[in-house]
């Protein structure tokens, strides 16, 4: 009953035991219940049921505690689980690894940082535990989740000089740190290692190296590991396809290779989820196929699986790309109406949207909705928001934007002062947008080379003009004062054309 997630029955069926002469409650049965009843997120059920247990012998073991630990664990009730852990202390229970183990995954999961994981290594260490592979490994996660990758790797160092073997699930765990750091060179190595030491790779360990090779966009490799992994008798699974999408989906002009994919996947009997498709709108996004990106998301809903705040904003990508920003509003209302919250990127993208064609303010707009949420705006959201102002043509408010990142906090960077210089010699204020330059060069920003290059080669041109022009002017001066200005005498020919044109005029008049 526990398999199929079939709690409320299983709590039925246990009462119905305690209920029995004499009672056929035992300390097996608890330890499979309070799993179950932790998963199902009973957790005032489980507590009550710990709580009276009978004082029996056989209710005071530490397999007892340990499902009581990982059952309110699971349901996120870690308080409850540290008071478990403490009357394991106070009614004199040895504790295992398998406590350990279960309390620093509770620890982390808790947000505890892997400095207190660490302490409480070394408590129960000193208390007498024996450490396993299980104990290392929930301590090793706890510091690659913090991104400390080679104090990681020291502790599976020291793990291996005490004559533990690291497992799978370990190399699986220091190969998936690296991979979110790009750092595929050390994934490599340790997957070669790990075979080098006889372990077995997983359908895991290949969809890790796999996302490693598709944040390289290397696809062809990733086809390499399929073909791999189906020789080594693994079967590919969804995330293994996922990560060839996103390979090829990363890539313009490669989005056909990218819906190949996902047919394949879906006739190896295969049902996509919500990462696939959200891979497979994105490569839509990124060759331009803003119709296939939206088709792919109806299809999507008509299947029953529900989009993610990732495939809303791939979405919307898609739509800010080609400039239509009917449709771009249209999903965030949707987005809205979904109650599924947007990020930081998700908004930055609608105003980048909104700011290309210069609307202010509905970019406004979404920026309260931005603030509303507890977001704080970046320097890169008032860069967005200077954008759709100099593009509305609201150029002599963008001193007035400068001055709110100013008061939160918020440095303007190069990308500020550029747009600001852009907008002045858009409508040809010259000298505002020498000051900004100059402005610019006292905070010590620099634009980027091709910014810089198009900056520098519109503000010489416009200061060789007015050079030449204080040049000319300069010299007229010396020159008049010098006396060398020649006074050119009138010919008689112009004389005459004058005397002319005033005679015709007289008899114009008569």
């Amino acid at each position: 009953m526990g398999e199929e997630d079939l709690a409320w029955s299983c709590l039925y069926l246990f009462e119905w035991m305690g209920l029995q002469e004499p009672s056929m409650l035992s300390g097996r049965a608890c330890s499979l219940l309070f799993p179950i009843l932790g998963k199902a997120g009973m957790g005032e059920n489980l507590l009550f049921l710990f709580e009276n247990l009978p004082r029996e012998k056989q209710f005071k073991d530490v397999q007892v505690y340990n499902s009581a630990i990982s059952g309110l664990s699971r349901c996120r009730r870690y308080e409850d689980a540290w008071r478990v852990f403490e009357a394991m202390e106070a009614n004199n229970i040895q504790p295992d690894q398998v406590t350990c183990s279960i309390l620093i995954t509770s620890m982390r999961r808790s947000g505890r940082s892997a400095k207190d994981a660490w302490e409480f290594f070394e408590f129960m260490g000193k208390n007498g535990v024996n450490f396993g592979p299980e104990v290392y490994g929930a301590l090793i996660k706890s510091f690659c989740d913090e991104g400390l990758k080679k104090e990681a790797l020291l502790i599976e160092s020291e793990m291996e000089k005490k004559g533990i073997a690291p497992n799978t699930i370990i190399y699986n765990t220091l190969m998936d740190a690296f991979s979110k750091s790009n750092q595929i060179e050390e994934v490599e190595g340790l997957f070669n290692e790990m075979k080098d030491k006889g372990l077995k790779p997983t359908c895991s360990t290949y969809n890790i190296l796999m996302d490693a090779y598709s944040r390289r966009m290397q696809p062809r490799v990733i086809e390499d590991l399929i073909s791999e992994m189906q020789y080594l008798g693994l079967k590919p699974n969804v995330r293994s396809y996922t990560c060839l999408i996103s390979a090829y989906g990363r890539q313009k002009k490669m989005s056909e290779k990218a819906t190949e994919s996902f047919l394949r996947m879906k006739a190896a009997g295969i049902k996509p989820t919500s990462h696939s498709y959200t891979a497979l709108i994105h490569a839509y996004s990124i060759s331009g196929w803003h119709k296939k990106a939206y088709a792919a998301y109806k299809r999507m809903i008509k299947e029953g699986i529900a989009p993610s705040v990732e495939t809303y904003t791939a979405l919307l990508d898609a739509f800010r790309r080609a400039g239509e920003t009917k449709m771009l509003m249209e999903i965030w209302r949707t987005m809205t109406s979904n109650k599924v919250e947007g990020t930081r990127v998700t908004f930055n993208i609608i105003l980048d949207g909104l700011a290309k064609h210069g609307l202010y303010v509905q970019a406004r707009d979404v920026l309260s909705e931005f603030v509303k949420m507890g977001f704080k705006p970046s320097a890169m959201t008032y860069n967005i928001l200077m954008n759709a102002y100099a593009r509305g043509g609201q150029h002599n408010k963008l001193p007035q934007l400068l001055m709110e990142m100013v008061n939160l906090e918020l440095r303007p960077d190069s990308i500020s002062y550029s747009t600001m210089i852009y907008a002045y010699l858009r409508v040809r204020d010259f000298s505002r947008a020498f000051y900004y330059h100059k402005e610019m060069m006292k905070s010590g920003q620099v634009p980027d080379a091709w910014s810089y290059r198009k900056l520098r080669a519109l503000l010489d041109v416009k200061a060789a003009i007015q050079n030449k022009r204080n040049r000319s002017a300069m010299f007229g001066i010396i020159n008049s004062k010098m006396g060398l200005v020649e006074k050119r005498s009138k010919d008689a020919l112009w004389k005459n054309r004058k005397r002319r044109l005033s005679r015709r005029t007289e008899k114009g008049r008569s």
